[in-house]
């Protein structure tokens, strides 16, 4: 029914900038909010950026003034630009879409994609 699909990952120098797409589709009539998540090998998976669709934003103090989350939402996409990257920032990358209604108006909660994978390194 309701997939979710991330792309846009890759191998990126220190500095180096990468903008990661996600799209969900299927028979959705709204989103409530779109976001990115990542975990890195032994730590725990947090979330990066996150937008609204009131178009309110949050962002991990890490990535503040680096990263900016923008979302189409008729499109139900919302892609994460990344600026000035560091070995800090490699991890897998999920992103997330949050309170899904249907075209049925039947609420279905919240779905994820299948990660991408983000390695920053000289």
């Amino acid at each position: 029914q309701v997939q979710v699909v991330e792309s846009g990952g890759g191998l990126v120098q220190p500095g180096g900038s990468l903008r990661l797409s996600c799209a969900a589709s299927g028979s959705i009539f709204s989103i409530y909010a779109m976001g990115w998540y990542r975990q890195a090998p032994g730590k725990q998976r947090e979330l990066v950026a996150a937008v609204t669709d009131g178009g309110s934003t949050e962002y991990a103090d890490s990535v503040k003034g680096r990263f900016t989350i923008s979302r189409e939402i008729a499109k139900n996409t919302v892609y994460l630009q990344m600026n000035s990257l560091t070995p800090e920032d490699t991890a897998v990358y999920y992103c997330n879409a949050e309170g899904l209604v249907d075209e049925g108006g039947t609420y279905l909660g919240d779905y994820w994609g299948q990660g991408t994978q983000v390695t920053v390194s000289s």
